[in-house]
């Protein structure tokens, strides 16, 4: 009777191997990923494609074929003149502590209306809070002059109204949809309900919390002109842009034009930096792109 031969022993494959040529060749080159969807690209060449863009806009200001609208050269001893002679250091810092004074009134009105909405007595109130958003400021200025008195009151109410409907919109959205697991999780655990809402709402809501006063900051840094505009007495850097526009000095408009573009992108990018040391955890969280 004959026996069946042994089945052979598998033959171990490298672990070592080096790739196939096909499959090195797969993966794109680094000129190639900046044309690809959803691909990381390193921090040089992220550098590089801003470098780039900025100096596509900067050419096609020097083309541009409009001459009613001020050169770069322009611009420049535009600014030189208003940083100098015009004031525009001082009424950058009048503006600065104006949405400072208006950020910190909003942070905290808004984040206790925003906490308020766990409980269900509030929510109505805090839902109208949210779509007072659709108002416009410039209606709202004799209520809050009555209010204020005018002057420096007036600015910075009008600014924390504008910035708060926003804020408590996005906050209270995001302590709405904290998922009902986690309460439980802590109820188990045995702990109160202040601790808990310590835990799960406060501290657990703190990295979208810092995201969405860097997203309100930009919006009042934007309002800014407008509210400034509105009583010029105190200055600002609103005022200054106003006054210029009036006597249609564009190199001037101009000038004070980039100056906001960069303070207020110094302003996101400080906010940015916070939201790392505060909340280093969010970074883990993130695709690189």
């Amino acid at each position: 009777m004959s026996t069946a031969a042994p089945a052979p022993a598998p033959v171990p494959l490298p672990t070592d191997a080096p790739a196939s040529p096909a499959a090195a060749s797969a993966e794109p080159g680094r000129l190639a990923r900046i044309f690809l969807p959803n691909r990381a690209v390193d921090r040089a060449t992220a550098i590089g494609l801003v470098a780039l863009w900025a100096a596509v806009a900067f050419i096609v200001w020097l083309v541009s074929p409009w001459e009613s609208l001020p050169g770069p050269g322009e611009v420049w001893r535009a600014f030189g003149s208003l940083w100098w002679e015009g004031g525009m250091g001082p009424e950058m810092f009048t503006t600065l502590k104006l949405i400072t004074h208006a950020l910190l009134l909003t942070i905290v009105i808004s984040m206790v209306l925003s906490y308020l909405t766990v409980i269900a007595f509030f929510r109505p109130l805090v839902g109208a809070v949210s779509k007072l958003r659709f108002l416009g400021l410039t209606g709202l200025v004799f209520p809050f002059t009555l209010l204020t008195g005018g002057g420096y009151a007036l600015k910075v109410s009008m600014l924390t109204f504008g910035m708060t409907t926003f804020f408590v919109t996005a906050m209270a959205e995001v302590v709405m949809s904290v998922p009902r697991e986690q309460f439980d999780h802590m109820r188990v655990l045995g702990a109160g309900e202040v601790r808990i809402f310590w835990e799960v709402v406060v501290r657990g809501t703190l990295d979208r919390a810092l995201d969405i006063t860097r997203q309100n900051l930009a919006i009042g840094w934007a309002m800014i002109t407008m509210v400034e505009g509105i009583s010029r007495a105190e200055g600002g850097i609103g005022a200054l842009i106003l006054n210029q526009n009036k006597h249609f000095h564009l190199a001037e408009v101009y000038a004070v034009l980039i100056a906001i573009l960069v303070v207020g992108l110094l302003l996101d990018y400080l906010m940015g930096v916070v939201v790392r040391v505060l909340c280093p955890y969010v970074s883990l969280d993130r695709v690189a792109r």
